[in-house]
């Protein structure tokens, strides 16, 4: 198998040769050669610059190589991209750019490699590898990014002002390249992403979510957020986020800062979980507690059904930001409804309760356990352990249940149609009601989820709401 390094220099020669042919200069730009110096894994996509027409370069490689592969050609972006070995190159000529206040849509004409790193975002990004006959691998760096890449800063290649005002988009990229790298941005950009912050609304909501996604996907999520809130971008994207900030006192009673405490826990699930959904719900499992806030005298600070008012906020907050209102959302909003309950759980674990939970949660039980363990950010060492402790003895529990009862999305082995023809019944409510109490009796532990002792149950069920036994 040939080593992804090798397939890059395979086809670089391949796009010199094809590059000499037209007369053209290349180069490869952006990403790929950033993270070939970060030694950040191999890139699945390559940007080339042709300084001249990228789609008759693409034309003339895929001429070129051996399995003569299809060329995706985009004329309106004058762009093009094939496919070779799982590694995706697009091409493109090389091109300067002009900007509207309403637009982050830019003009584009025909210009030098000078212009097309000019219009790179950050200068870790504008640095270019020569594909040229006589250069070939010389490294272009302009804007000192290689500097900036051993230092760890991201900065913008030319005035950071004009940068965000032109594309705020940018400035959602920053930040997620300041989290996924564990960079620093650098002062003046970091002042002019809070300057130019109001222009996030020319930006669509999907291309936010699609940054915020890749924030909350990183290894510690909360430097992304600490830098959204600081910038003020977060009050424009999740404003329920922003309501938890602050502590109040009264009568010498606090309550924690809610919005620090559900950065920790993103972190902490962070550690545990890739599933970007499970991250979603960590991030929003405390949003209804800014609406049920409240004090009271005899018991402090109190959020009465903050998890059933989340939950409701997790439907308002995707339709606003137009993510998928599908089963993810539904999966979030489980969560957030259920964050609560093993917590509940852990200072009293009887069986009735592990039944119900299990029951509730079904196959998200596992995942719901993780959220609560995230959850526990006390810095008391002693409270933590047996917190912990707590915890595991719930799992346990869980397990023991469900290997015995089975009632992980159960269905309770009587049918609706079963109970029809015992009592002899057309559709009634009294069915819904005997099936209601077959089901409550599992999850009570008064009957076991088999057959024999459901269907006891049925008839004794049948007889206190006056049924009779069907003669047949």
């Amino acid at each position: 198998m040939m080593h992804p390094e090798a397939i890059s220099l395979e086809i670089f020669k391949i796009i010199s040769k094809a590059s000499k042919q037209l007369q053209i200069d290349s180069y490869v730009i952006g990403g790929f050669v950033r993270d070939f110096f970060l030694k950040r894994g191999t890139a699945k996509d390559i940007d080339v610059v042709a300084i001249g027409s990228g789609i008759d370069l693409a034309l003339k490689v895929a001429d070129l190589l051996p399995n003569k592969p299809k060329v995706q050609v985009f004329k309106t972006y004058g762009t093009a991209m094939l496919r070779y070995k799982d590694v995706e190159v697009e091409f493109v000529g090389a091109r300067k750019e002009s900007y509207t206040e309403e637009s982050r849509n830019p003009e584009v004409s025909e210009g030098t490699l000078q212009d097309d790193q000019n219009r790179r975002d950050f200068t870790i990004n504008a640095l270019a590898l020569s594909l040229n006959e006589a250069n070939f691998g010389e490294v272009l760096d302009p804007f000192n990014g290689i500097q900036d890449l051993e230092n760890g800063i991201i900065k913008t290649p030319l005035n950071p002002d004009i940068t965000y005002s032109d594309d705020p988009l940018r400035m959602m990229r920053a930040i997620r390249f300041a989290t996924q790298l564990h960079f620093r941005i650098e002062e003046e950009s970091l002042n002019a992403i809070t300057k130019n912050a109001h222009r996030l609304k020319i930006i669509t909501r999907e291309r936010i979510i699609d940054e915020l996604h890749k924030i909350l996907a990183s290894v510690k999520p909360s430097i992304g957020f600490l830098l959204l809130e600081k910038t003020k971008l977060l009050p424009q994207i999740l404003p329920e986020l922003i309501a938890l900030k602050g502590v109040e006192e009264v009568e010498g009673q606090k309550h924690k800062d809610n919005f620090y405490h559900t950065l920790e826990v993103v972190d902490n699930i962070a550690q545990h979980t890739h599933n970007v959904w499970l991250r979603w719900a960590a991030l929003l499992h405390d949003i209804g507690k800014a609406p049920t806030k409240k004090f009271s005298k005899k018991v402090g600070w109190t959020f009465h059904s903050h998890e059933f008012v989340g939950s409701k906020m997790v439907y308002k907050l995707f339709k606003r930001l137009k993510m998928p209102l599908n089963n993810k959302m539904k999966f979030v909003q489980k969560m957030v409804m259920l964050s609560s309950r093993p917590i509940v759980l852990a200072s009293n674990v009887t069986d009735a309760a592990v039944r119900r939970l299990v029951f509730d949660a079904g196959e998200d039980i596992d995942a719901l356990m993780t959220l609560c363990e995230a959850d526990i950010t006390t810095k008391n060492p002693r409270k933590f352990k047996r917190y912990h402790q707590n915890f595991e003895l719930v799992r346990a529990k869980i397990k023991e249940v469900e290997e015995r009862d089975k009632v992980r999305n159960f269905q309770p082995p009587i049918t609706g149609e079963e109970i029809m023809i015992v009592f002899n019944l057309k559709p009634c409510r009294e069915i819904g009601q005997i099936k209601e109490a077959i089901k409550e009796g599992i999850l009570d532990g008064k009957i076991p989820n088999e057959y024999n002792a459901c269907y006891t149950f049925m008839i004794e069920k049948g007889k206190q709401l006056g049924l009779t036994l069907s003669k047949s």
